[in-house]
């Protein structure tokens, strides 16, 4: 007996979600455990280093297919039941929306979550405990704008060299705008909501000034990076608040950026960013000259 485990997250054009992901691993821990010989099949886009593509899997080396979670019907299935003709086909940890479905029959067993005039189980990702907690979240502040700055903008070249870098690096990435707009749910209408979730995550990566700004006020660290040739706003801001976490257009790139996150996520990085907190208010030099102004 050897096993195939497939599901959403193997076949192309699949769209994988962290629940197939994690289905997958319950099944594959289960199998493991019953000392059945199995392998796990991924698509191009989710297959990880060393894993083996459902492209490249031979049919005939396995007695059955395993198919784990989502929809238990659509024509990568069928394609499926097509490939492994030969093969004992399971359904685990699916949906049925139609017994008579001819996909769905197309297993000779499916043991579901949920289907009709069936009572629901809890789905088996939930048998995964959480992560340790090791995987930072990190604030992602981008921008594409201040034409001021004319000829030296470098917005896009350092904007592709810091995305390319984020999507290599482990760590729940959340985008996020320091521009507030109450028409649009996706977007903070308040100050109060920017500040709810910069208090919530480890560290802030940002091109824009404010995302420097507001995140030192909170005591969490930043990766700074000036997007303006020479020198803009960011790099002034960072001189200002003697934060270190900078790096400068010409200087981006996938080593500076490893480097400084690395300092923002270690103990004095943190400890940097809580002595920051608790400076004195800041701006009491403008006001003062702003009212002398008026007087």
């Amino acid at each position: 007996m050897r096993a195939l485990v497939v599901g959403w997250s193997s076949v192309e054009h699949g769209e994988a979600t962290a629940g197939d992901v994690l289905a997958m691993r319950a099944v594959t821990e289960a199998l493991g455990s019953a000392g059945i010989d199995h392998d796990v099949a991924w698509s191009a886009v989710m297959r990880p280093a060393g894993g083996l593509a459902l492209t490249d899997a031979d049919p005939q080396a396995y007695s059955h297919l395993v198919f784990c979670c989502g929809p238990a019907t659509g024509t990568p299935i069928a394609d499926l039941h097509e490939a492994f003709a030969h093969a004992t086909r399971i359904a685990v940890g699916v949906s049925v929306l139609d017994h008579d479905d001819p996909v769905t029959a197309g297993f000779h067993t499916v043991i579901a979550r949920d289907a009709p005039g069936a009572d629901p189980h809890r789905d088996l990702a939930a048998r995964i405990a959480p992560g340790s907690g090791h995987v930072p979240v990190l604030g992602v502040y981008l921008t594409g704008e201040q034409g001021e700055y004319g000829g030296a903008r470098r917005h896009d070249d350092v904007t592709a060299a810091l995305t390319g870098w984020l999507r290599g690096v482990d760590a729940a990435l959340l985008p996020l705008d320091t521009r507030l707009d109450p028409r649009d749910w996706r977007l903070p209408s308040s100050p109060a909501q920017v500040d709810a979730v910069l208090g919530r995550v480890d560290a802030v990566v940002t091109m824009r000034m404010h995302g420097l700004a507001l995140a030192l006020r909170q005591g969490v660290p930043v990766l700074a990076i000036d997007p303006v040739a020479g020198g803009g706003k960011v790099t002034a801001q960072a001189r200002a608040w003697e934060w270190p976490a900078l790096v400068t257009a010409e200087d981006a790139g996938a080593a500076a950026f490893e480097a400084n996150l690395a300092w923002c996520l270690s103990e004095a990085g943190r400890d940097a960013a809580r002595e920051r907190r608790d400076w004195p208010l800041s701006g009491q030099d403008q006001l003062d000259r702003l009212l002398a102004a008026l007087a």
